[in-house]
């Protein structure tokens, strides 16, 4: 998490361009069979492990993970940044009363936080143009964007180069949290890496079929790296 602060502090103080992208295993699950949205994770400039199972995975395969950094407390360490170093965030995503009551609570949680900008996620694409135009003239600092995959990062990978933006960070439903109209896990939860089974308690219906799938495919992809390691540690 430091680091990643750090890194997000550096350049929106000395300018150029830093897009981060929040790794979870439905998305990591997702990537291999949608090429478009592997391509576009790929390509950005730094991956920061959200999902606590690519955590536990990677320290058993021996791949050295520090720690996890949720999107969701990135995020807050930014918009705590930016209140305190003066920069401006712009913030793009969800319906215009979620996405202005997250401004809100920003702006009373971390006094003399200044918005560049504030705009819904709801919009065509051949919007897109002028959405981009909005950002650029904006000269925000940073621009966080609350929509789903894969949508959040075709509309990055498309358009990163042209936003003017200095750290650029899709934030998923960060902006519902902060609203308050999505309660997060307790921090036990949080501290176990169980916050997707919090999420199936408040949403069974919706949530239920999308974890079981992706958890599953998951071990699977697991069982299938450690298959691989075996047998090249057997030639």
């Amino acid at each position: 998490m430091a680091e990643t602060v750090e890194r997000a502090h550096e350049v929106m103080r000395t300018g150029g361009r830093l897009q981060h992208v929040a790794l979870n295993v439905a998305k990591l699950v997702n990537m291999q069979t949608d090429k478009l949205l592997a391509t576009d994770v790929i390509g950005s400039d730094l991956v920061g492990i959200d999902g606590m199972g690519i955590v536990l995975a990677a320290r058993f395969l021996g791949i050295p993970v520090k720690e996890r950094v949720p999107g969701i407390d990135l995020f807050h360490e930014l918009l705590a940044l930016c209140a305190a170093r003066g920069f401006r965030p712009y913030l793009l995503g969800a319906t215009t009363e979620i996405v202005q009551k997250a401004a809100k609570e920003a702006a009373r949680k971390y006094p003399g936080l200044n918005f560049a900008g504030i705009r819904d996620g709801y919009f065509r694409l051949e919007q897109e143009p002028e959405i981009v135009a909005d950002i650029g003239k904006s000269k925000a600092d940073c621009l966080f964007i609350g929509m789903p995959t894969p949508r959040k990062e075709r509309f990055l990978a498309e358009h990163r180069d042209r936003l003017g933006v200095p750290f650029i960070m899709g934030v998923g439903g960060s902006f519902d949290i902060l609203a308050g109209h999505v309660k997060r896990a307790p921090r036990r939860m949080q501290a176990a890496g169980l916050e997707w089974l919090y999420r199936v308690y408040q949403e069974p219906l919706r949530m239920w079929w999308r974890y079981a799938k992706t958890n599953t495919l998951f071990v699977g992809m697991l069982f299938i790296a450690i298959l691989r390691r075996r047998i090249a540690g057997s030639c």
